[in-house]
């Protein structure tokens, strides 16, 4: 019961407030040029970390670039200019909650998935694997 009310709540294709709610944060992010992974801290979660460290070097560095704009459009109390904007969702065509919807429900063959949410969420599932295996995870650090 439990399980199929939260997958309901989190699902756009169903729940209303919850697409309302993906169109809004992707409104707002897109105002500045991210996307929602860009938000992920490796400093805060080692996953993050392990998965940008797997990435290749040009989606890091578009991903850093992306930030760095964000930062300055943000003290600038500025945003994006609205042809920048369409670009940059039109680069995005595959919202990020769908993503992770398709990828939990295992229908994500026609989906355009980012690699970056590919490559975590490989890295999240090697994790639980040795942590059922009993083995010593790789890395290993306490947070401040």
């Amino acid at each position: 019961m439990a399980s199929a009310l939260s997958k309901w709540l989190v699902d756009p294709k169903r729940n209303p407030l919850a697409a309302l709610h993906m169109k809004t944060i992707k409104t707002r992010l897109s105002r500045y040029g991210l996307r929602y992974d860009d938000l992920h801290d490796p400093m805060y979660d080692l996953d993050i970390k392990e998965a940008l460290n797997r990435l290749p070097k040009q989606v890091v560095d578009a991903r850093n670039q992306r930030l760095k704009r964000a930062m300055d459009l943000s003290m600038k109390h500025e945003y994006l200019p609205e042809d920048l904007q369409m670009l940059v969702n039109l680069l995005d065509t595959d919202g990020y909650a769908n993503s992770i919807y398709a990828l939990s429900t295992g229908d994500a063959g026609s989906l355009l998935i980012d690699p970056s949410l590919v490559v975590t969420l490989q890295v999240q599932r090697e994790r639980a694997e040795r942590e059922a295996l009993g083995a010593l995870p790789l890395y290993q650090r306490t947070l401040p």
